[in-house]
């Protein structure tokens, strides 16, 4: 089995801001694995908080090429890298030509029938008023992701649902607020109907969640980055945000979906930007899950051939088997 690695970098519309952070492009890396007579991918960002780049996963990558044969299955990748983008695009590439080399789709060998996914639309760090008026170029999309941090939130979550007064929100905070801030905003997210507030505080410095009910769900992004982290996100979050670029690709996060599902947890499927091809892996996840980010080729210059279509009321084509499964 032969392995292309190629470093990708895809130019953003324009800048995207979130806490603590400026990204201008979607530093990407694929995957491409070839048989014989047939070809699998998988796109990669890697976790920028966890100083994942397109040169380290790269290297990764580089160093387990040796170790790949046509037997290789999902399960030996799981031991060969560690959790992190450069797992997520071999073993998103190896799922892809599987697919490709049996003739079973990817929804043949779940046994799911796929059904459309309606996406979030994100909107970054603004002002008041420049937040709102994105809220208001995306009205074709019911459901909206807001960024926020400890620099009026509130200001700027009142003025987007007055532009989108019957939207879905979600609220991203990145680890941007204290504790004490986050049970003042609550009550007035509650209020202004917000559906689930994600990553309040920072990683590992959320212990005084447990036993804390709030108003409004609470969703674990950054404090769950894969199922070793499962169990103590679990006690503190309502919600576990499932990223294939945290957990290292789709067997990761399929395991991920049957220990929320046994607990009962809310599921969320996330993105890093990145392409389609990012994206119609993270599709699967989705088919599991209650909120959906899966926007991240809205936010790209260009995105690649048999790309997802990003249609109204945010709903997302199910992936062609010439993109990807």
């Amino acid at each position: 089995m032969k392995i292309k690695i190629e470093k990708r970098p895809i130019p953003l519309r324009s800048p995207f801001v979130i806490t603590g952070h400026t990204f201008r492009s979607a530093d990407t890396i694929q995957v491409t694995l070839e048989d014989e007579s047939h070809v699998g991918r998988g796109e990669a960002l890697g976790v920028y908080y966890n100083n994942e780049t397109m040169d380290s996963m790269q290297s990764q990558l580089q160093e387990v090429s040796a170790n790949l044969t046509a037997d290789t299955s999902a399960d030996q990748i799981q031991s060969l890298l560690p959790p992190g983008g450069a797992r997520n695009a071999l073993d998103c590439a190896l799922w892809d030509l599987q697919a490709k080399r049996s003739g079973i789709s990817i929804w043949k060998r779940l046994k799911i029938t796929p059904k459309p996914l309606a996406t979030v639309a994100t909107i970054g760090i603004d002002s008041p008023e420049a937040m709102a008026s994105a809220a208001l170029t995306y009205m074709k999309y019911t459901h909206l992701k807001i960024k926020l941090s400890s620099d009026e939130p509130i200001t700027k979550l009142e003025a987007i649902r007055k532009a989108r007064p019957a939207a879905k929100l979600i609220v991203d905070v990145n680890q941007g607020w204290s504790f004490e801030e986050l049970k003042e905003y609550v009550p007035v997210a509650a209020k202004l109907g917000v559906a689930m507030i994600e990553q309040p505080l920072v990683r590992g410095m959320d212990e005084m969640l447990e036993g804390y009910r709030s108003r409004v769900p609470l969703g674990a992004d950054e404090s769950c980055l894969d199922s070793s982290e499962y169990a103590t996100a679990a006690r503190r979050y309502d919600v576990i945000n499932i990223k294939l670029d945290k957990c290292g690709g789709l067997t990761e996060a399929l395991k991920i979906v049957k220990l929320a599902e046994r607990d009962g947890k809310g599921l969320m499927v996330g993105n890093m930007t990145g392409s389609s091809l990012s994206m119609a892996p993270a599709y699967v996840i989705g088919q599991f899950c209650q909120f959906v980010d899966i926007d991240g080729p809205l936010f790209l210059k260009e995105d690649i051939e048999h790309a997802l279509d990003y249609g109204d009321g945010g709903m997302v084509s199910i992936p062609s088997a010439s993109l990807w499964g």
